[in-house]
């Protein structure tokens, strides 16, 4: 078998999505149960009951033989229902009386369902033939019964299985959406399940499983919430002595050790405010002081502020609401992080309310991709040492959630890093229907600018 012929029979016998859920699958369970034993209950009572009727059945036509068989020694009338060799009498049974046995069997006449009991006189089978209808009757009567009961039993038993399954799978289904919220971030987020907070109540799976999921967020939360005390403490403690430090430094003969000691010192007073600011974007005190911005002049100067080249294209300037300060900070921290891992030429791109930043090196590290960027942990460059402390980026993500814009990382197809960030228009231009107009030219190039197939993902930081 071909792949392709593989993977059309994977397609053909993939079922819908809604069979995998435990709701349904409890449902299928609880319906086969009662099928089953509807069944089995069902056949045992047919079975005990025909065979009841049957051995009654043969209990009457043989006592009417009797009676018969006294008539016939008697010489008197036999009756309606008894007669000497009938057409009708089973082979089995006329066998049976040419041989001098007594013997009932249930067999037809004229269509209809009969009791047979017979016995020998005279060398010929002396039968007695009475009606089995009325008890047939009676049998698919009970059958019918059996069968409404089982169907109306079985559809209550589905829906009070589903009524009780529908309970619990809600309640995972809560709880799988908080260890969601809480896997993204959200460390507040509970399960808060009225089961596991009465201790005078035995706890079922679900609330245990709640429960310890509150457990395990409140713990996190704790721990976080003490690193980053820690963090903000030590980075608020070394402020006072770096500054000591700084003025010390610059009371040094000049000449290169001097030199040497003065950038140490200004990269451990960056260090320390970079760690200031990190621990009030994590204690998420930080408010955003939004007014209107055009965008292209102000990227222009958040590139000029950080005194390393990049190019600024402006394809399409634009107003928008952010906090001047903070935005500059996300666009310097991405266009220094471009100049640290990357290689030039870096590009700032300014197109309507979004903000791109390329370099043209090796890209982000997939690993980082996938986790976002790391406080104190960055790539090496130039397969050296590492560069930077990881702060970087993390800073930027956290202005840009204060900003309330997006930010996503990615590489480019044909090579290099891509930063992108989507700021928030005026407030009156969202009420206003989208910009319908054809793409604008490159300012550079005086091309039509092309959309690059990029990937959301995070990055590797400074």
């Amino acid at each position: 078998m071909s792949a392709r012929t593989a993977r059309r029979e994977e397609r053909r016998l993939r079922l819908p999505s809604w069979t995998a859920t435990l709701q349904w699958k409890a449902a299928l369970f609880i319906m086969v149960m009662c099928c089953f034993l509807a069944a089995v209950l069902g056949i045992l009572v047919h079975v005990l009951v025909s065979r009841q009727t049957e051995e009654q059945a043969r209990d009457a036509a043989l006592t009417r033989l009797d009676s018969v068989v006294a008539s016939y020694v008697a010489g008197e009338p036999l009756g309606r229902d008894a007669r000497l060799d009938p057409p009708e009498l089973p082979p089995a049974l006329r066998k049976m009386a040419h041989k001098g046995e007594r013997g009932t069997q249930l067999g037809q006449r004229n269509g209809r369902p009969t009791m047979w009991a017979v016995a020998p006189a005279d060398g010929k089978a002396l039968a007695v033939g009475q009606d089995y209808r009325e008890r047939a009757d009676v049998i698919s009567s009970l059958d019918q019964t059996i069968i409404r009961s089982a169907a109306l039993a079985i559809t209550l038993t589905l829906f009070v299985g589903l009524f009780v399954t529908d309970g619990v799978t809600r309640r995972l289904h809560r709880t799988a959406q908080v260890a969601h919220r809480i896997s993204t971030g959200d460390l507040d987020a509970r399960v808060d399940d009225p089961r596991a907070q009465r201790p005078n109540r035995t706890r079922d799976e679900t609330a245990a499983v709640a429960a310890a999921l509150d457990a395990m967020a409140a713990s996190l939360q704790s721990k976080l919430h003490s690193e980053q005390r820690f963090t903000a403490d030590v980075a608020h403690e070394l402020r006072t002595p770096l500054t000591g430090l700084h003025a010390a430094a610059e009371l040094l003969p000049p000449g290169r050790p001097t030199e040497m000691v003065q950038e140490r010192v200004q990269a451990m007073r960056r260090l320390t405010e970079d760690l200031l600011e990190i621990s009030r974007l994590d204690a998420q005190v930080e408010r955003a002081d939004l007014d209107v911005h055009r965008l292209g002049p102000l990227a222009e100067r958040a590139v000029r502020a950080t005194g390393v080249e990049a190019e600024v294209r402006v394809v399409q300037d634009r107003e928008v609401e952010t906090d001047q300060r903070r935005l500059e900070r996300v666009l310097g921290n991405l266009v220094v992080n471009a100049h640290k891992h990357g290689r030039p030429p870096v590009v700032l791109t300014v197109d309507g309310p979004v903000v791109t930043v390329r370099d043209h090196g090796d890209g982000y590290p997939d690993e980082l991709l996938a986790e976002g960027p790391q406080r104190f942990r960055s790539r090496p460059k130039n397969g050296g040492k590492n560069s930077g402390h990881g702060l970087g980026l993390t800073i930027a993500i956290g202005q840009a959630r204060v900003l309330g814009t997006t930010l996503r990382f990615s590489n480019a197809p044909d090579g290099g890093a891509i930063a992108e960030l989507t700021l928030h228009p005026p407030a009156a231009d969202r009420r206003q229907p989208p910009d319908r107009t054809p793409p604008p030219e490159d300012s550079h190039t005086g091309t039509p600018r092309q959309d690059t197939d990029t990937r959301e993902g995070s990055a590797y930081d400074e």
